[in-house]
């Protein structure tokens, strides 16, 4: 798979001489609605044409409300990984500026679509919005598309328990702790990695250790308490209990995912460590004195192994 970072104008299409077949948008945590655009695009490309992905770092809504957006669901480095393991061919991750925000709708599609891309189809969504003030539809790129010689397929929404999938669907199952429903609408259970960094050390101190898990986006769709399987560098699947708070801040730096792992005391830093979530066990919580909080973690550490014995590790 191809990542390309540029602007509008540069011919990000260039390495598919046949054209491509695209999707545009967030693809915020490329749950089910997400794959079946690129689904789509996969049935739509004749030989010599790619699948492409147009998306946006940041994402909008970081970029207009810095403070207010919603969290996000996967680092660049996950969003990849997922995209490549779907067939993806290019992905092109656009820097998201006042020059883009500021395109009209045919100029979006002129300079993306048809002079980056190259583009013999679109594939978007039915609630697609694009351009200037989102100034255009599905309408404006059917037109468009007709105009620039490009196909527009508009895909219909997919639905789990009998609701619209959604990023936003995804946000509220993490932050209520529904990692089953979570999973449903992303077509995987969810996960978080990185490489492992170190921290106060406190954790050892009152003998649990932790690896330490930069969150390189804020706020987190997670918080709390968690059971969960990890695994370092792409080995086992261990048991482990997990914090993930809004602020656990080392040295005035990101927030961390601070994962302990069961009969396990091994150097590990710098190795890379994956976080699949199983069970929300409480919610982060202050206490008066070390001795409180060690007799809260081992209550935690009990509970997830109980909840961890009776469900099974994951597979890949």
């Amino acid at each position: 798979m191809r990542v390309i970072r540029n602007r509008p104008g540069q011919n990000a299409g260039s390495s598919a001489p046949g054209g491509a077949v695209v999707t545009i948008g967030n693809f915020d945590g490329i749950h089910l609605g997400h794959q079946a655009l690129v689904t789509r695009c996969r049935e739509l490309a004749q030989p010599g044409q790619a699948v492409a992905v147009v998306t946006f770092e940041p994402l909008p809504d970081a970029y207009f409300r810095p403070d207010q957006a919603p969290p996000r669901l996967h680092s660049v480095y996950r969003k990849l990984s997922v995209m490549r393991s779907l067939g993806v061919d290019i992905v092109w991750m656009m820097r998201f500026d006042t020059a883009l925000a500021s395109l009209s709708a045919q100029d979006f599609v002129q300079q993306v679509v048809v002079e980056g891309m190259n583009a013999a189809a679109v594939v978007v969504g039915h609630d697609f919005r694009f351009g200037r003030g989102k100034e255009g539809d599905t309408d404006t790129l059917q037109k468009l598309g007709e105009a620039f010689g490009f196909r527009a397929d508009i895909v219909p929404p997919v639905n789990i328990d009998g609701e619209r999938v959604s990023s936003s669907g995804v946000r509220k199952n993490l932050l209520d702790g529904d990692f089953a429903a979570a999973a449903r609408r992303l077509g995987r259970p969810y996960r978080m990695g990185g490489h492992v960094v170190r921290g106060q050390a406190l954790g050892r101190k009152l003998g649990y250790p932790t690896a330490n898990l930069r969150i390189r986006f804020e706020p987190s769709p997670l918080t709390g308490v968690l059971a969960a399987w990890s695994r370092i560098d792409g080995g086992s699947w261990r048991p482990s209990v997990c914090n993930l708070g809004r602020r656990p801040v080392v040295d005035g730096r990101d927030p961390l995912l601070e994962v302990h792992f069961f009969d396990f005391d091994e150097d590990i830093y710098g190795k890379r460590l994956d976080v699949q979530f199983v069970a929300k066990l409480r919610e982060e919580t202050g206490f008066d004195s070390l001795d409180a909080l060690v007799e809260q973690m081992k209550r935690d550490d009990r509970a997830s192994r109980a909840i961890l014995a009776r469900t099974k590790k994951p597979v890949d």
